[in-house]
């Protein structure tokens, strides 16, 4: 399938996307959802997501010849059936894009193309790399996302009679939660029919041993700092990089942060080591002349031209420092590993780390008690040593006739 089309980043705070189709223009019908999408508190971010998954969906329909308003049930089916089966596309650098393809907002992808080591498990970690084909997660964030796409125009009476992504069978008649009982939670009843079963995964930490390796392989007290309030605050990527200068405050030992989603400014407490890695990585890009000042950000480039650190370039500094130890942990994985460390603290009520974390419910705080595969393996080998322990402890000899095994018992102490 050709990779025309693009979602162009407009610069713009009331419509910060676009989606341009092969002639170059705007698609209307996006650009609506997207102002809905904006006037219901949506982040760019999240409209940027939601606008690859409609970009998908587009070349889909580019390439079989429909409109988007004529699109059917079948075509919704066979672009299920497509992202199943499809690999997924290895795309040319941009260096090696002709200026020709660029202007016809062509993407060139390699035929046949497979990622070096797709789908294997990494030895250090034990997490796959990411395979040839589109995960489930992808396909079913796909289907959700088109589908109330439809559901949005259905509403206000410019799309198709019918959604052409259909809700599951079970939900053909009647209403959801017609029946709740209510001492049991609501399910989420609104499932796609063609929406794929996304596997229920426990979230990686990084093992202690590994993280000081991981640590020593960083080159600048920047990165030190970085590492040291993600696996000790158990903030997200982007809340940290996006903080200024006035939002680390020392003398409480915390940061304040944007939280995702809600946007609210929350104090969130930190080590006493990430401040003093902090401290030394400002004296230290002070004295290179990085900018300075209560409103500028926090986080910087290591050289000329000084521009702020951006998610991007924080992932290829954590990437090469797992290159050292031939791990593939993400920087997700820090708050991961920070959220089980708090979990795990008896004298830490979990409703205080769910506040830290900042999870609108505690169910998804309880997932961290949940423990790792290497803890399981580990008690499950020591399990396995005690039995064969016991079975090579010899068996006492029973006490001869007219000798009292409760006497006994004193008299040895029961050890009998």
């Amino acid at each position: 399938m050709p990779l025309v089309g693009r979602l162009e980043e407009t610069g713009r705070a009331s419509e910060p996307y676009q989606l341009i189709n092969p002639a170059g223009a705007v698609e209307e019908p996006v650009a609506l959802y997207f102002a809905e999408m904006q006037a219901a508190q949506r982040p760019a971010k999240t409209i940027r997501s939601y606008g690859m998954d409609l970009l998908r969906w587009y070349r889909f329909l580019w390439a079989v010849g429909v409109e988007w308003d004529r699109a059917e049930r079948a075509d919704a089916r066979d672009f299920a059936r497509w992202l199943r089966l499809v690999d997924k596309p290895v795309r040319v650098h941009w260096r090696h894009v002709g200026d020709a393809s660029r202007a016809a907002g062509v993407v060139p992808v390699i035929p046949g193309a497979v990622r070096a080591g797709a789908g294997e498990v990494n030895p250090v970690t034990g997490k796959p790399s990411p395979g040839r084909k589109f995960a489930a997660s992808t396909r079913a964030h796909n289907e959700t996302v088109v589908r109330t796409f439809y559901d949005f125009h259905l509403e206000a009476g410019n799309g198709p009679i019918i959604n052409p992504f259909p809700l599951h069978r079970s939900r053909a008649s009647g209403r959801a939660h017609a029946h709740h009982n209510p001492m049991e939670e609501f399910r989420k009843e609104r499932v796609g029919r063609y929406r794929p079963t996304v596997p229920k995964r426990i979230p990686r930490r990084i093992p202690d041993e590994k993280f000081n390796e991981l640590f020593a392989g960083l080159r600048s007290h920047r990165d030190r700092a970085l590492l040291a309030f993600w696996v000790s605050s158990g903030v997200r990527s982007e809340e940290l990089l996006t903080c200024r200068e006035y939002d680390p405050i020392p003398g409480d030992q915390v940061i304040s942060v944007i939280r995702k989603g809600t946007r609210d400014q929350q104090l969130v407490p930190a080590s006493p080591d990430a401040f003093v890695w902090l401290r030394l990585y400002q004296e230290e890009a002070w004295a290179k002349g990085v900018p300075r000042g209560r409103r500028f950000p926090l986080w910087w480039t290591l050289r000329r031209p000084w521009r702020p650190l951006g998610y991007a370039a924080a992932r290829a500094m954590f990437d090469r420092a797992n290159e050292l130890l031939g791990a593939n942990w993400t920087l997700h994985d820090l708050r991961h590993t920070a959220s089980y460390r708090m979990a795990e603290d008896p004298k830490l009520a979990l409703t205080d780390v769910q506040w830290v974390l900042a999870h609108a419910r505690l169910s998804t705080t309880q997932v961290y008690l949940t423990p790792s595969p290497d803890e399981v393996i580990a008690k499950v080998r020591g399990h396995h040593v005690r039995r064969a322990r016991e079975a090579a402890r010899p068996t006492p000899v029973p006490p001869a006739d007219g000798y009292s095994p409760a006497a006994l018992d004193v008299l040895f102490g029961g050890l009998r």
